[in-house]
């Protein structure tokens, strides 16, 4: 693509990048373990066709190409990230991956966001999102994640006007059409593209591209806002989250890597993937988790023997719902 990119960090300083990918053995690369790499790896490797996934990356970039200029929505996560290098791939510096500054994203995935930005040598800036400042959003119903989301991409709209750029893209895949997702709906009315489900791409399929490709986030653990630690019902508070992103950065401070601290008023609840549930379950960790959750404020430090899983406080629209 030629020439450096340059990188907008959240304190205004434009730094100049390195134009490569290849992180995995960075500083990156080494916040995950190979736990979740070699999961990842088994589970999905057996049943792709790298082939199919070549011409489906060919097709994104197909799709990419006429957009000439375009912001994608970028978390810092594996989707979003292998985007925002197939969209600096096609397009170069007209291609602007930006993250919303808001309270709901812990500030490690910002600061991964930003690693892998200067990685790979993309455009990236952040924009100041409100969804706090929104009681539709505060009182967290089922349509939370709708207010936020449509905040986002208001606020991208408002971008993409002033610099010109006709496209917005966000990160989402195949996969995630059968789950129940009401910023998926924001994004319709907005207009946002999904290149990578008219692509064709799953989330193994793109785990596994990013990893032949080199990218640092082929392995990365599935992340979510905070405010999906709290349960629908419960009103959402920059206090609450916060408090959630406490207890978490300390859990991954324990060595664990794929994990949810779910919210419920003095009780929390902690979810730790299956891989690494007997880790969690020994006496000198429970001591450890009280240690750790009591001063936050929690009467009671619970650990879900159901283990981690997406969604787990969806399940409470399901049972709402007879049919």
């Amino acid at each position: 693509m030629g020439g450096p990119a340059f990188y907008e960090s959240r304190t205004g300083a434009v730094l100049t990048s390195r134009n490569n990918c290849f992180g995995s053995e960075g500083a990156v690369g080494r916040r995950y373990t190979g736990v979740m790499a070699s999961l990842v790896k088994l589970a999905a490797a057996p049943k792709l066709d790298l082939g199919l996934m070549k011409a489906k990356q060919d097709t994104l970039f197909g799709i990419l190409k006429p957009m000439r200029r375009v912001i994608i929505a970028y978390s810092g996560g594996a989707d979003s990230a292998y985007l925002a290098w197939a969209a600096h791939r096609v397009l170069g510096v007209n291609a602007l991956a930006v993250t919303a500054d808001s309270a709901s994203i812990p500030e490690s995935h910002k600061n991964d966001a930003e690693a892998f930005a200067r990685e790979c040598g993309f455009r990236h800036e952040y924009i100041e999102t409100r969804e706090f400042d929104n009681p539709e959003y505060i009182k967290n119903d089922p349509n939370r994640c709708f207010h936020c989301k449509d905040e986002l991409f208001t606020r991208l709209e408002i971008v993409a006007r002033e610099r010109g750029i006709q496209h917005i893209a966000y990160g989402v895949n195949v996969d995630d059409l059968g789950d129940y997702r009401p910023g998926q709906h924001a994004a319709r009315l907005h207009q946002a593209k999904a290149p990578l489900v008219d692509a064709g791409l799953t989330k193994a399929e793109i785990r596994e591209l990013s990893r032949l490709t080199g990218l640092s986030t082929w392995d990365r653990p599935a992340a979510a806002c905070l405010s999906s630690r709290i349960p629908y019902g419960t009103p959402v508070t920059i206090e609450n989250v916060k408090t959630v992103e406490r207890g978490e950065e300390a859990i991954r401070a324990l060595g664990f890597r794929q994990f949810r601290v779910r919210f419920h008023g003095k009780l929390v609840r902690i979810e730790i993937a299956k891989d690494e549930l007997a880790m969690a379950l020994t006496p000198e960790m429970a001591l450890r988790f009280v240690e750790i959750f009591k001063p936050l404020g929690f009467h009671y430090v619970t650990i879900d023997l159901e283990g981690y899983r997406q969604g787990s406080l969806n399940a409470v629209l399901a049972d709402a719902d007879p049919h």
